[in-house]
């Protein structure tokens, strides 16, 4: 007889929002003239009314509209992460997140462009062209999730801030207050945590800029209010609760590579053929599933993403 030995990530029936109760709730919104997830909007920033509605849901090729029957559940999304920020086990994020404050927020934008400065969430993302996007998430650790994510491009972001011909990459950087944030107590990683793209990567329409997730705003856990998410690599380029922004020209030393360089390259692509020192990277646990299944190479986004990649070699830049 096989017996199944739950996992600390396993959710019963009861704990969460079944997929079925969670479209039926979509499909609610939409009879009573609210298109998608109208109620994002307000939840997202309180400057938007009620009536106001995501235009751009699930409108174009990057969307991932394929994926939505396989949707994680609500609640192993906000109960199991990656935020070193709030303690370094899955379910400390969940925990200790509470203590954040995510509104007011400011970001520092400054480098090679030519509109620096301090700007509101509100004056970087431009909620007219709020998106959903459900995105393959894969975590180095060999876990993954689908997420359906909802945000903008970060290019809208990025041409708002106008870089100069000699920005190259983008440089991202986490707030640092231990008070908020717990996690800083203790010298895990050198904060403030910081990665970063080259502006191609970037600049591509499957990198964006979110700011929710399901109908709702981003938890803190999952980074408010404001966090990057770029599908095709790694689960730690995507920083959160972002407080700055900086286009240089050379490539930035992230913080996973100033920690163990030789375990996490700059480009963080996943590829199944690379295996972590400690662990294979040949497949990976999709959380809620029992099974195993073999790791996509780019997780499933080469169509769209290698030929950014052509000429170089992806076992020595990874």
């Amino acid at each position: 007889m096989l017996i199944k030995i739950r996992n600390s990530w396993d959710l019963s029936d009861n704990d969460v929002t079944s997929e079925a109760h969670y479209k039926s709730r979509r499909e609610l919104l939409k009879t009573a003239g609210i298109v998608g997830l109208g109620t994002a909007i307000n939840l997202l920033s309180p400057s938007f009314s009620f009536a106001q509605t995501l235009k751009n849901q699930l409108a174009n090729e990057y969307d991932g509209r394929d994926l939505t029957d396989q949707q994680t559940q609500l609640k192993a999304i906000l109960g199991y992460n990656n935020f070193y920020e709030f303690g370094t086990e899955k379910e400390d994020p969940s925990r200790n997140a509470h203590s954040l404050k995510p509104e007011p927020w400011t970001v520092s934008v400054d480098g090679q462009c030519e509109n620096p400065g301090t700007y509101s969430v509100e004056d970087l993302i431009d909620f007219n062209k709020l998106e959903q996007r459900i995105y393959r998430m894969r975590c180095v650790e060999a876990w993954s999730m689908v997420i359906p994510w909802v945000g903008v491009s970060l290019s809208e972001v990025i041409n708002k801030l106008k870089p100069k011909s000699n920005a190259k990459y983008i440089y991202f950087e986490t707030l640092v207050d231990p008070e908020q944030m717990p996690g800083q107590h203790r010298s895990v990683i050198k904060w403030p945590y910081r990665e970063g793209l080259r502006m191609d990567e970037a600049m591509h329409p499957l990198t964006l800029m979110a700011v929710g997730l399901y109908d709702q705003k981003l938890a803190n856990q999952n980074g408010a209010p404001l966090r990057l998410v770029v599908p095709w690599k790694y689960g730690f380029k995507g920083v959160k609760s972002i407080v700055k922004i900086s286009f240089v020209e050379q490539k930035p030393n992230t913080s996973w590579m100033r920690l163990a360089p030789h375990e996490y390259g700059f480009y963080a692509n996943v590829n199944p053929n690379v295996a972590h020192p400690r662990w294979s990277q040949a497949n990976e646990r999709r959380i809620g599933d029992f099974g195993r299944r073999d790791t996509l190479m780019f997780n499933g986004y080469g169509e769209q993403v290698a030929h950014l990649y052509d000429g170089m070699n992806l076992k020595r830049n990874f």
